[in-house]
């Protein structure tokens, strides 16, 4: 059984899923800067100054924060809006190499027969001219 796992763990489907998880956390954290650092202080600047993280509501003895719902609805946003961005310019740069790659196609060669039916037409026709 042990024998197995490490074959699973060295196939590279399993090692490009990690490498993709930890890249995908480090850019989490820095669209999540990106949001709460950047994003947040201009958006709350328009709208009058308004810090979303501290947005709430009591409700009994509970406290509500959807201020930071808001935030992280808008960190979702900005960061499915990157991705979108970087697979369209990923498969922008597939198409091209593609159309890089393919060479025009050469017309497809006349069957034999065709060609002997055509010298045959064509001397039928020389003889009936003359």
């Amino acid at each position: 059984m042990l024998k197995e796992f490490l074959k699973f763990i060295q196939r590279g489907n399993v090692l490009d899923l990690a490498v993709a998880v930890i890249i995908g956390g480090a850019f989490g954290a820095i669209t999540t800067s990106l949001v709460s650092d950047v994003a947040m202080p201009l958006v709350g600047l328009l709208l009058g100054g308004i810090n979303f993280t501290g947005l709430s509501f009591g409700l009994g003895n509970a406290q509500l924060m959807y201020g930071n719902f808001i935030q992280s609805v808008i960190n979702f946003l900005i960061i499915a809006w990157v991705i979108f961005v970087v697979l369209k310019a990923y498969n922008r740069m597939l198409e091209f190499g593609r159309k890089k790659q393919e060479a025009p196609a050469a017309p497809p060669a006349t069957p034999r027969e065709q060609v002997l039916l055509e010298e045959i037409r064509d001397l039928l026709a020389k003889q009936a001219k003359s």
